[in-house]
């Protein structure tokens, strides 16, 4: 499904990734640790097409340096590590921005598209929050909801930079039980980077240091 070749990526003298090359499959959940400043991030971002790089990649066969961003955005869901939320919108139309990539130009989202959108939204504790504007939602909603939205993406490829990272133990363990059962259910598959070794563990098929 993903297939890194030679990727690098330097800053001036600075390498932030050396020479990575790796091999995710469908329905695989890869996740990476390491230090801060290891280029977890880096990575995730090249892999979104976000972050300038050597080398080459690959998903669904497809080089994504050729695609369009809307192209891309029916292969890959993004969730960074601290996403901006636009002021002025509320929870419910911030969630299906995740539908944009099925729906044609000129074209309103569906009843499916609200169905997936709310059935996230429920599965996440957020469905009594559709209406609220996004700059009263606490840290640990507002990232509950990035999730949401990506997930709403139905990509088959899901990246996460420290999803949960703002979340109780409780949550946490909630959200990554939604991820796995999606990739379990549509054969997604799953790049994250995480601090929590002990969850990483729990989900991750493989880790890569």
């Amino acid at each position: 499904m993903i297939a890194l070749e030679a990727v690098a990526v330097r800053y001036g003298p600075v390498t932030a990734l050396a020479g990575v090359g790796e091999q995710v499959t469908a329905g695989e959940w890869l996740t990476i640790i390491g230090p801060n400043g290891a280029g977890k991030s880096t990575l995730l971002r090249c892999i979104a097409h976000l972050a300038q790089h050597d080398g080459k990649i690959t998903i669904a066969g497809q080089p994504i340096a050729g695609l369009s961003r809307r192209q891309l955005a029916r292969l890959v869901a993004y969730v960074p590590q601290a996403p901006v939320l636009p002021p002025e919108m509320t929870v419910s139309d911030y969630v299906l921005l995740g539908r944009t990539p099925h729906i044609g130009y000129l074209r309103m989202e569906t009843t499916a598209d609200r169905r997936i959108c709310g059935e996230l939204l429920d599965r996440l504790g957020l469905a009594a929050m559709m209406g609220r504007m996004l700059p009263t939602l606490s840290g640990g909603e507002a990232q509950r909801l990035v999730l949401a939205r990506a997930l709403a993406q139905q990509a088959p490829v899901l990246l996460l930079d420290e999803p949960t990272s703002a979340l109780d133990l409780g949550r946490r363990v909630e959200a990554l039980e939604l991820i796995d059962g999606a990739r379990r259910e549509r054969s997604l598959t799953v790049v994250s980077a995480v601090h929590d070794l002990t969850l990483a563990g729990q989900f991750a098929d493989r880790l890569l240091l």
